[in-house]
């Protein structure tokens, strides 16, 4: 009996620590996934920033305008623009909604 026992408890724990090996592999396999995501999201960020600094900053903005637009802007106030909604061959003109209103 004694024997039956102590080969008994050797399997069970052969058993649970084949499921907890198992159950580890996944998570670190997940954890690996996630990290390469997040590499890769931080790489886009990244890039998009410096487009978005470089584009948007004074000096380009005032190089495009004097390159693309020659005098064809001019200012407008935040109330006087629409939004134009066209669904089904029908459009639709609303005010522009702030956040703060």
């Amino acid at each position: 009996m004694k024997k039956f026992l102590t080969i008994s408890l050797i399997c069970l724990l052969t058993l649970l620590t084949a499921i907890v090996k198992n159950s580890t592999k996944k998570i670190d396999d997940n954890i690996f996934t996630t990290k390469e995501t997040i590499r890769d999201l931080k790489k886009d960020f990244e890039n998009v920033k410096l487009e978005y600094e470089y584009l948007s900053s004074a000096e380009r903005l005032l190089e495009m305008y004097d390159l693309y637009f020659d005098d064809k802007l001019i200012k407008k106030s935040i109330q006087e623009i629409k939004i134009i909604n066209q669904k089904f061959d029908k459009q639709k003109i609303e005010k522009l909604k702030l956040i703060n209103e």
